[in-house]
């Protein structure tokens, strides 16, 4: 037996980090919706009890360091199963990228292997689960738009941003979320942005407010560091898209586009500065 799921890329509309913790991770909220652009996993029962993966892209590990390998091996655990799985990840989502690709493809592991199983697990136990493997793995398990808080796990459903055109363009650098976490310092930060602004947007489905609303506090130390994506925001602001924001800790930016008129004219002015260019639409 086979299943399939579609793994997508989630983008943050808004990014804040209210302090560090004691445990050492940092309190955040965030407000974060999926867009059209996806891994693809398939999922095989083996007989002997191994997990194997294999993928077209031959820059992610196969091993234990890969997420989706975590995945599987943390549902056979805890649900005692015996029986082995191949997982193929046909990758589309740019690695390193701010855009959750490990994560959501740790989330398709848990829902594919939930049905090829029949486990039953409820969505809120893989969210459970998932918080083991990662923070934003809890909000990939259901997707959606969501507001998240804690470590990213405390998860509220929320109802979609204004439907719109998403241009995504990832300069050639990968950034490390942990190395971004560890330059910010918390208690100086400025000015932070404010949920309930972006959430008032949302409900007013007013797109203008959203653009101008978005915010997100890891900018400033990834445009620090690295320049390119200093330079990248700037273009995709001059190229005409309506609210520009990277996502997560980056290197990727995101501009949210209105009309499709313009979203040629985007894409094809990044595709000079980069080739990791995307034009795709909200997942809502």
């Amino acid at each position: 037996m086979k299943v399939f799921e579609k793994a997508p890329a989630k983008i943050n509309l808004l990014l804040d980090v209210l302090r560090k913790r004691e445990d050492g991770y940092h309190e955040v909220e965030m407000i974060m919706t999926m867009v059209d652009l996806s891994d693809r996993i398939e999922m095989q029962e083996l007989l002997r009890d191994t997990i194997i993966i294999s993928s077209q892209a031959g820059y992610i590990p196969l091993d234990e360091k890969n997420l989706a390998f975590q995945a599987a091996r943390l549902i056979k655990d805890r649900y005692d199963v015996k029986q082995g799985v191949y997982i193929h990840l046909d990758k589309k989502i740019p690695v390193a990228a701010g855009l959750a690709g490990g994560s959501s493809d740790a989330a398709a592991t848990l829902r594919g292997l939930n049905r090829l199983w029949k486990l039953n697990i409820p969505a809120e136990e893989m969210q459970v689960l998932g918080a083991e493997l990662g923070s934003d793995v809890p909000f990939c398990v259901t997707g959606g738009t969501a507001i998240a808080r804690g470590r990213g796990e405390k998860l509220e459903p929320i109802e979609a941003p204004p439907q719109c055109w998403v241009v995504l363009a990832k300069p050639p650098i990968n950034v490390s979320t942990s190395e971004i976490y560890g330059k910010l310092r918390a208690n100086q930060i400025a000015n932070h942005p404010s949920a309930s602004d972006v959430l008032e947007a949302i409900r007013l489905k007013r797109f203008d407010l959203l653009c101008e609303r978005l915010g997100n506090v890891l900018e400033e130390v990834t445009l620090d560091l690295y320049p390119e994506v200093r330079q990248l925001k700037e273009c995709m602001v001059r190229l005409g898209a309506d609210g520009v924001l990277m996502s997560g800790s980056g290197p990727t930016v995101f501009g949210l586009v209105s009309r499709e008129a313009k979203v040629a004219r985007i894409y094809n002015g990044l595709r000079g500065f980069c080739k990791d260019v995307y034009a795709v639409r909200l997942l809502t």
